[in-house]
């Protein structure tokens, strides 16, 4: 095992196994509105600026959030009522077979209403609630090579409930830094 797993293993342990179920809620909660208030204030012009050569643009994030939280969805359902998902993880880079196609509010409002869906059934868990069901995600940290590069490390880790909630809230926010990288890159402020 790398340091950035066992870092990452950590960080899931420490930020979801550990917490409360009304803590998890509040963390996701937090990520889901910095993104929403984010996209509030970008246009479809300039969702669809490329910030450069094999990068994705604002919208193919936002449809990747979309593509990846509707699956994550039905699994953090099927984790708390205790099924073991026995299924392949969610691919790491899920996209539409036509990001771009899609109207940009419509977008953005599939995205929104699930965010509500996710925080409904976080909302209602109960404290103290337990289940030894365990989820396959794929992993994605940043890894630096031994002649100081970086690259993605990738790998499949089984999490717990509370570690795959708070994965919608990393999720998330990496995808949220890219999207504003994207919209300066582009030439617009974010």
């Amino acid at each position: 095992m790398r340091p950035e797993q066992e870092k990452a293993r950590e960080h899931l342990h420490r930020k979801g196994t550990l917490l409360a179920p009304r803590e998890i809620h509040e963390r996701v909660r937090a990520a889901f509105a910095a993104t929403e208030e984010f996209l509030g204030s970008v246009s479809e012009t300039d969702a669809r600026q490329r910030p450069g050569p094999g990068e994705w643009c604002v919208q193919e994030v936002v449809d990747h959030l979309v593509e990846t939280h509707r699956p994550s969805v039905e699994e953090l359902r099927c984790l708390l009522r205790g099924e073991r998902l026995a299924n392949r993880p969610i691919p790491a880079g899920l996209q539409s077979e036509a990001p771009l196609e899609r109207p940009w509010p419509e977008l953005v409002g599939e995205l929104k209403r699930l965010h509500a869906e996710v925080l409904g059934i976080l909302a209602a868990i109960p404290d103290g609630f337990t289940t030894e069901a365990r989820a396959p995600v794929v992993l994605v940290v940043p890894a630096r090579n031994p002649d100081g590069s970086e690259q993605p490390l990738h790998w499949v880790e089984e999490l717990d409930w509370k570690a795959y909630a708070v994965i919608f809230r990393v999720h998330e926010l990496d995808h949220l830094s890219q999207a504003k990288r994207a919209l300066r890159a582009a030439g617009r402020p974010a």
